[in-house]
């Protein structure tokens, strides 16, 4: 089951992706597939026709996972 991952690089805008597996401490790159913008737009050093990605760690500030359709949860406060 693939994630959805917010990945910041250094010096550059944030890229959207997922990921088969959350990286391991030994890993020394991510990969990443369907690789955007955070507003869906191509990244402009990645060819349209590519499929995976491979961002080394020292590329790479921090990474935030998006919870998936499952996850979410709708809490809503209702007020009488």
């Amino acid at each position: 089951m693939s994630q959805t991952v917010i990945v910041h690089l250094l010096n550059e805008d944030p890229v959207v992706g997922e990921i088969e597996n959350l990286p391991e401490s030994q890993d020394s790159a991510i990969v990443l597939s369907n690789v955007r913008r955070r507003d869906g737009r191509d990244v402009s050093y990645v060819l349209p026709e590519t499929s995976h990605v491979i961002y080394p760690w020292v590329r790479i500030h921090c990474i935030e996972i998006l919870p998936t359709e499952a996850e979410k949860e709708i809490v809503t406060f209702i007020r009488e």
